[in-house]
């Protein structure tokens, strides 16, 4: 028999969401016995949950009273949300444009440490397609998609991500060692644009430019990706990575980037 979901809370963490939810626009500050009673819970347990919430940041306490609001964690992990949301959204159109132009499958993906997550795709109509799902994380050091987003960080960010990193050899082109990995950035960072010769998975190829927001910092990457046969490297260079960049600097325009369409991110 499957089980329902209720099977599978942590009621530890369910009471700490209790707690979050029931800041509010007429609850701004909120005491330990406060919340006990509109929780129904022991004062003791309040205390425990509010005082692992103050040490990452999602609540703190005011410091006259004793009372506590809303932390500046909450404000961050909504900005991104809405961040993202708003990317999707402003990227949609551009994507679909993409497609249409090359019938190729193009997707938006973003970076998050060490991976890159697809959050939009819009697919070629070609019966031979790669379509990997959306919200699946992939290593950004072998694909175009990370390797565009990577190629501007500082080298304070990439030395915390790879120094330790534990590089794996996925096909004969992937990168193995972390100098390497640099010098390729450093490449990438000079052109505008990466290449993933099939680096993640023999017989695919992509190829994705960096987009920025309006402080000109790199939030994503406009992605095309299909089979080797498709992406041979004259069309790469001459039809699909002026599209790409082209396509990824429209989305920054619309995200408030001052950046010429078709020049590189």
């Amino acid at each position: 028999m499957k089980r329902g979901r209720s099977e599978y809370l942590i009621h530890s963490v369910d009471k700490a969401l209790d707690v979050l939810e029931a800041f509010d626009y007429d609850h701004e500050l909120l005491g330990v016995s406060g919340l006990a009673r509109k929780l129904r819970l022991h004062k003791n347990n309040v205390f425990r949950i509010l005082a692992t919430l103050e040490t990452r940041r999602y609540v703190e306490q005011d410091k006259k009273t004793g009372n506590y609001r809303l932390g500046l964690k909450i404000f961050e992990v909504g900005n991104v949300f809405l961040h993202h949301l708003g990317i999707r959204w402003q990227a949609r159109p551009i994507v679909e444009e993409l497609v249409r132009r090359c019938n190729e499958t193009a997707y938006l993906a973003i970076l998050d440490g060490h991976e890159v997550i697809y959050i939009a795709m819009h697919e070629t109509t070609h019966p031979v397609r790669v379509a990997p799902r959306l919200g699946r994380r992939l290593p950004a050091y072998c694909t175009a998609s990370g390797k565009s987003q990577l190629a501007f960080e500082s080298q304070d960010r990439l030395d915390e991500i790879f120094r330790d990193y534990p590089f794996k050899r996925l096909t004969e082109n992937s990168i193995t060692r972390y100098g390497d990995l640099l010098v390729h950035l450093n490449g990438i960072a000079e052109k505008g644009y990466a290449v993933d010769n099939e680096e993640w998975e023999v017989g695919v190829k992509c190829v994705a430019a960096p987009v920025r927001d309006y402080n000109h910092r790199v939030v994503a990457a406009v992605v095309l990706s299909g089979p080797t046969p498709r992406f041979a490297p004259e069309r790469i260079e001459t039809e699909l990575v002026p599209l790409v960049k082209e396509a990824a600097a429209k989305v920054s325009q619309r995200l408030g980037c001052e950046v010429g369409v078709g020049a590189a991110a």
